[in-house]
């Protein structure tokens, strides 16, 4: 651990203790930055993302009723939920993470005892940093360990992609919760979202990631994104019809989309043909770094944004301004917008010894454009979560 984390979880050890009058377990779970494969996840395909420094803290004390009592550091409120509450609903509160964890734990038979929980987040919201799978899943460890059960990190991750689908209403992947729960220090991870199968892939020495937040805010529980899901589904649909083993977007080929073509709306070709060759760009990036050919990952990297902004249609006018503002930087090898989009952030490839030069051309020129300013974070390739005991 590093020492910032120690100060973090020293401090809030006490401030948990001063407000709850008992010392709690802390649980981390990192945020996320994707490398490549956007929004192939709920099709079934391939992402590689990496866990990040940036997490979510929460500690957590067990209490002697059914009562979960809920700070927010970050929002300085307290929210009180009766886990016996009979029919709990989300309220588009920052609360509807943490309780939709404890409400989907109890639905899978995880009898849960009351726990006073303390949660601080460094995850930017709103950022597509995950905030929402960091919070769910160092809430999940955290309400485990105060009821004395476990359980795997991919059943975690599934336990926290089911609370925020049928809970909060976001009909998200499984990338984020995995890679929070799978990340490995000096790695992104290859990861099957059908199978749930993954595969470390080492971030190449001398090559750190740079993230840069435009500042502009999206909701993934918006109609955007869940419509973007419907509209690949009506595509999987027309070319289910023609091949039947076609159960996602996953188990399409380019040329069986373009035979496909006519038979389906513009629209939703061209969602298709985002996924159908993002798939690619993400198996072949993998290769390429395992190879050290960051040059190649970097024309993925330029390849995918133009994707998700002409195909997919998610980018924005600050987005593509922060991508064309690094890609003029020597020593950038790529750059595209990550997470769901409509906002957010953006990943960059950057040799290590070009990052001042990133930091003093790229921010400025952002503002400039759209009179914004955008926070930068150069960060490691992290692990996932678990608890921070001394």
């Amino acid at each position: 651990m590093c020492y910032a984390a120690h100060v973090q979880v020293g401090e809030l050890r006490h401030r948990f203790s001063a407000r709850f009058g008992a010392l709690p377990r802390v649980f981390r779970a990192p945020g996320r930055v994707n490398l490549i494969g956007e929004h192939t996840d709920y099709n079934g395909g391939f992402v590689l993302p990496a866990a990040i420094e940036l997490a979510t803290y929460v500690g957590v004390a067990p209490r002697a009723d059914r009562t979960l009592l809920m700070y927010s550091e970050n929002f300085d409120e307290t929210v009180t939920f009766d886990l016996d509450e009979t029919s709990p609903q989300a309220r588009e509160h920052w609360s509807d993470y943490p309780r939709g964890v404890a409400v989907t734990l109890e639905r899978c038979g995880h009898a849960l005892r009351g726990a006073d929980l303390w949660i601080s987040g460094e995850v930017p919201l709103g950022s597509g940093l995950s905030s929402s799978a960091a919070v769910e899943v160092a809430t999940a460890y955290a309400l485990l360990a105060a009821s004395e059960q476990q359980l795997a990190p991919v059943a975690v991750a599934k336990l926290c992609q089911r609370a925020e689908n049928e809970f909060v209403g976001t009909r998200c992947g499984i990338m984020d919760q995995l890679i929070c729960c799978l990340g490995r220090e000096g790695h992104a991870l290859l990861l099957d979202c059908r199978s749930l199968d993954g595969r470390p892939v080492p971030i190449p020495d001398g090559v750190v990631l740079v993230i840069c937040n435009t500042g502009v805010r999206h909701a993934l529980a918006s109609s955007e994104y869940n419509e973007r899901r419907a509209q690949c589904e009506d595509g999987v649909r027309v070319l289910a019809e023609v091949d039947p083993r076609v159960r996602a977007l996953r188990d399409v080929t380019l040329t069986a989309l373009e035979e496909s073509r006519r038979r389906m709306s513009p629209v939703a070709y061209a969602r298709c043909h985002h996924v159908v060759t993002e798939n690619q760009r993400t198996l072949s990036a993998a290769s390429a770094l395992e190879r050290g050919d960051v040059v190649t990952v970097g024309r993925l990297l330029a390849a995918s944004h133009a994707s998700l902004r002409d195909a997919y249609e998610v980018s924005c006018r600050e987005l593509d301004t922060l991508v064309e503002a690094a890609a003029a930087v020597p020593g950038v090898l790529g750059a595209r917008m990550t997470g769901g989009g409509f906002g957010g952030c953006t990943v960059n490839l950057v040799r290590a010894d070009a990052v001042d030069a990133f930091k003093a051309a790229v921010p400025p020129a952002y503002e400039r454009a759209t009179g914004r300013k955008a926070d930068v974070w150069v960060t490691a390739a992290s692990a996932g979560a678990g608890p921070l005991d001394s």
